[in-house]
């Protein structure tokens, strides 16, 4: 009888797995059809040439064969208001089919958490496809800010004021400096109105500003290493919580100037979130096998050894975050108390405190 029973069950088990492997092959199958012959859009919340820009054409050009039915991929720059065009156009106006995403910052995904009215998404309903980087951002200074600025503890006593460039209040490029100035008292401005990084940091180096923000080691190898090398550009502070970038030399830790558990907690939410370099989402509604499909090709596709090769030439170094962490990660966000958003953002806005 035993061994009856055990065949039945084994019968049971083997028939229930056909069935899910039909139902995924269905799933697959369903997915192909849709994109075959379509095109399929990226937004860029920057201009071009930018570090946004360059890592998402790069990851655009070998997309397209991971994607079941192989659409055809397009990359589209849609700068504006520190990459929140993007958000909200995710978010209210693109076809909710899968057939658009966007990558914009982390930091002005969680605009809505701080009160911002021109922020009219809510990150935790995106799908997020994943984050093509898992990154730590740093501040660094051009030919020591004409002072002789070589380290954090030179910024925050520098005796004229240090010059940083942006492209607006709800960007990184605005926001670190500024966590410096208001947490440490840095004697530092921020100058609003570029359109990406790359417009920064040619700023920076024709001396209109003094310094960016919002610089990712992914995009520092890629376009400052000579200048790294030849002490022309210095990365004075990394904003890791809990690892530090060698690549970024003696730079300050952050972590190492929190003292007090509130001022911990504060950083987690403002720093956090930037190990998210460079997140992909998809619309709210979109169709889930196609959510589905969509964070496998991204994963598949940076781990593609074509891919991986264009980016050694370029040298950029590809740590992606899976599309279940990314969401996760806004998730535990809105669940920071509102006392310490309300603190956070004192830090973060200009001309505060």
């Amino acid at each position: 009888m035993r061994r009856q029973q055990h065949g039945f069950a084994t019968v049971a088990l083997t028939a229930m797995c056909a069935v899910a492997a039909a139902a995924t092959a269905a799933h697959a199958d369903a997915v192909a059809g849709f994109y075959a012959g379509k095109e399929l859009t990226i937004l860029v919340g920057y201009g071009a040439g930018g570090g946004y820009d360059t890592n998402t054409r790069l990851f655009a050009q070998h997309l397209s064969r991971h994607v079941p039915g192989k659409p055809t991929v397009v990359v589209q720059n849609m700068p504006g208001a520190g990459s929140m065009k993007v958000a909200n156009n995710l978010f209210n106006v693109a076809p909710k089919d899968g057939t658009v995403l966007g990558v914009f910052a982390s930091s002005t995904a969680l605009e809505p958490l701080f009160g911002n009215k021109a922020a009219a998404y809510d990150p935790r309903k995106y799908e997020w496809i994943g984050s093509l980087h898992r990154d730590i951002a740093s501040c660094g200074v051009w030919k020591g800010a004409g002072q002789g600025i070589t380290s954090l503890p030179d910024l925050i006593g520098a005796k004229r004021t240090v010059t940083f460039g942006a492209t607006s209040p709800t960007a990184i490029t605005s926001q670190h400096p500024l966590f410096l100035k208001n947490m440490f008292g840095a004697n530092v401005k921020v100058i609003y109105g570029y359109k990406g990084t790359k417009d920064v940091s040619l700023a920076m180096m024709r001396t209109e500003v003094d310094g960016s923000c919002g610089m990712f080691e992914s995009s520092v190898r890629a376009a400052f290493d000579q200048h790294i090398k030849a002490g022309e550009f210095k990365i004075v502070v990394q904003f890791g919580l809990d690892r530090k970038v060698p690549y970024f030399g003696d730079a300050t830790q952050m972590a190492t100037l929190l003292k007090i558990d509130e001022q911990k907690r504060i950083a987690n939410l403002i720093f956090r979130q930037t190990e998210l370099a460079r997140p992909l989402a998809a619309p709210p509604g979109t169709p889930r096998e196609r959510v589905a499909a969509l964070r496998k090709a991204m994963l598949d596709t940076l781990k593609d050894p074509a891919m991986l090769a264009d980016a050694a030439r370029m040298q950029v170094e590809f740590d992606p975050v899976p599309g279940e962490e990314a969401a996760q990660m806004f998730e535990d966000f809105y669940k920071t108390p509102p006392d310490l958003v309300a603190k956070a953002r004192t830090y973060t806005e200009p001309d505060k405190r």
